[in-house]
């Protein structure tokens, strides 16, 4: 089955080339802590082997930088970095990297008093020194905050496309092309609406596709497998990553998620309907990934879906995100969001937080507020 591709410029990645007709590339991340060498470089190594186009590492500080330095020396993989919140790192990075992730969100984060502006063209200039393409990494929980305030607090999308736009804007009056975007949500159908309108008005900007939080298989696999059908099938899209809570060593189960899905899609066995079952219980996790600062995490996102299984027929979103960065943001529009630190879980109710717990209190902690809530829900539709 041929599929219709957007007309989306090149842009070369290492040994790959992403749009201008190329295949659709599948993408992973490394789980292990960056620093961490050996362990780092064996599962980029595991991930290619799997088949893995483009691989991501996470790094926050110089020690990462460093480590970073020596996995370059022991893999040919072709090799994204994740930039937090320091965009300075990019310097440091960019020398061993053939792509570079930024946060429009998280440029904010360090000399505040600087223009944005100044900063992505800091990152434009380390980029063209170093032959590196660039991606602007849109997601749902770390937004642009000026673009925030000018809408209502149920539109997460338009602050989304607007700040993608933006940065695309300023990238091409620098002249640099050789950039993607992605724009991510835990909720498939919001990806797959933010991905269309900006298809609509940059159809030549190559898109990453992914669905973040997407959690444990086999429901985080669903969840971004129906995202995938409709954008793909409508020739959005050009590279994918399925971020799956899974141990790490099973992360290459993303990349065989990812293939199988494009498969499916070539060979038109795909869901005509997006249909999510909005009347049911929603757990999101995040990715197991470098930033994870206590790898309980994992096991807690298993627990919590044992648990609540009970609540399945309760049209409930219940969130476990497993690091500071991105949690507290991300489980804010959740009905109950837990985030983990190295040795507490942050239990919240909607943006309202209700205490720091021990890994081995929270799930009963968990499960009070949970049966309040259904009891709440059920109360009011008596009425």
């Amino acid at each position: 089955m041929e599929l219709p591709r957007n007309p989306t410029r090149p842009v070369r990645i290492g040994s790959i080339t992403l749009g201008g007709g190329n295949p659709v590339a599948v993408q992973s991340m490394t789980a292990t802590h960056t620093r961490n060498v050996e362990a780092t470089t064996a599962q980029v190594n595991d991930l290619v082997a799997a088949g893995a186009d483009v691989v991501r590492i996470a790094v926050d500080n110089s020690k990462d930088a460093e480590a970073l330095a020596e996995i370059r020396k022991l893999t040919r993989a072709n090799l994204s970095v994740d930039l937090q919140e320091n965009y300075r790192l990019a310097k440091d990075v960019a020398p061993h990297v053939d792509k570079v992730r930024y946060n429009p969100g998280h440029l904010y984060h360090h000399e505040r008093e600087k223009p944005w502006q100044d900063k992505v063209k800091f990152l434009v200039d380390v980029a063209g020194e170093n032959d590196c393409a660039l991606r602007v990494g849109v997601n749902c929980g770390s937004v642009d905050p000026a673009k925030l305030e000018k809408y209502a607090h149920d539109d997460s999308i338009t602050p989304m496309l607007e700040s993608a736009w933006e940065h695309c804007e300023l990238l091409d009056s620098l002249g640099f092309t050789r950039f993607c975007v992605s724009l991510k949500d835990s909720d498939p159908k919001k990806v797959i609406e933010v991905n269309r309108r900006f298809a609509e008005q940059r159809p030549d900007v190559p898109l990453h596709l992914g669905v973040t939080e997407a959690g444990m298989p086999p429901e985080g696999i669903i969840k971004t497998r129906i995202a995938f059908e409709q954008l793909i099938s409508r020739g959005i899209g050009d590279t994918i990553r399925v971020s799956l809570t899974v141990p790490n060593a099973r992360k290459s189960e993303e990349i065989a998620a990812g293939r199988q899905i494009l498969a499916d899609i070539a060979a038109g066995r795909v869901r005509s309907v997006v249909d999510f079952g909005l009347n049911t219980l929603n757990i999101i996790s995040c990715p197991s990934c470098s930033r994870v600062e206590n790898e309980a995490f994992i096991e807690l996102a298993q627990d919590v879906k044992e648990l609540t299984r009970y609540a399945s027929d309760h049209a409930i979103t219940i969130a476990v995100m497993g690091c500071r960065v991105n949690g507290p943001g991300e489980t804010d529009d959740a009905d109950l969001g837990l985030w983990c630190g190295p040795n507490f879980v942050n239990l919240k109710r909607g943006s309202l937080e209700l205490g720091a717990f021990p890994y081995d209190a929270i799930l009963p902690r968990l499960k009070d507020e949970l049966d309040r809530l259904i009891a709440e829900r059920t109360s009011a539709g008596a009425r």
